[in-house]
């Protein structure tokens, strides 16, 4: 049973208006248990900002994190997606690509610095991400070493376009990713085709790797769902919120 504590969370919801994609983007806020703005955080980014929450249960894990396995409070902040254009955003090859990492650099990120007592440094901010969420994390970190260094990618759709791109790199020894795909996703329909998730994880772990890159990676018995990165977020925030990820 669920302990009662994990379940007291304060999520506050914020929206910005981006430039950039000429619309209204929503926000969901995680604060700690404890929260004190003369503090300063770490600060997880996720992408699929509304699933993260209500189907990742992002929330509870954390509070179950701080309060009972001595990790360092830390904020979250999941950033919504019309799932109707995802694939725009999220793909390097979307139509919406370019504008929505601009969004979330360059307005998403102030925005949160402004308003909450975040570290600042790319060991402090963590990228997380499922399926295309997790390519388009490395994408960001890829573009803005200066901003991001830690990764976590759950499931990630990293198709063709985004190998060629990683291949491009000669050195990411700045970064550092926690992938994790399930043994069960060798034949996953997505709206751009049929594909074997293991392989295209194995093979950007190589090219990730022979770049110098850190890389922490797991296949398990696992889906491509919810029910399966569930249960892989508390290893994986543990991995850059405890003591190992410091």
């Amino acid at each position: 049973m669920t302990d009662s504590r994990y379940l007291k969370r304060t999520v506050v919801k914020h929206e910005i208006e981006s430039k950039y994609l000429n619309e209204t983007r929503r926000l969901r806020i995680y604060l700690p248990p404890g929260y004190n703005e003369l503090l300063s955080y770490p600060v997880v980014y996720c992408q699929d900002g509304e699933e993260f929450f209500n189907f990742g249960r992002i929330a509870t894990h954390a509070n179950r994190l701080i309060l009972d396995e001595d990790i360092e409070p830390f904020i979250i902040v999941g950033v919504e997606v019309n799932t109707k254009v995802r694939t725009q955003e999220y793909a390097p090859f979307g139509s919406r690509f370019e504008a929505y990492v601009s969004c979330f650099t360059e307005e998403i990120i102030p925005y949160v610095e402004n308003n909450y007592p975040v570290r600042r440094s790319p060991e402090e901010r963590i990228l997380a991400g499922d399926s295309l969420g997790g390519s388009v994390s490395l994408h960001i970190a890829l573009k803005r070493k200066d901003l991001f260094s830690k990764i976590i990618t759950l499931s990630g759709a990293f198709y063709i376009p985004s190998q060629e791109i990683i291949a491009q790199e000669t050195n990411l020894g700045s970064l550092s990713l926690y992938m994790v795909v399930g043994l069960q996703e060798r034949e996953y329909q997505t709206d751009t085709g049929i594909y074997d998730f293991v392989e295209l994880n194995r093979k950007t772990k190589e090219l990730l790797e022979k770049r110098g890159a850190k890389v922490v990676y797991f296949e398990k018995v696992g889906q491509h769902l919810w029910g399966f990165w569930q249960q892989e977020l508390p290893a994986a925030l543990s991995y850059f919120l405890g003591s190992s990820g410091s």
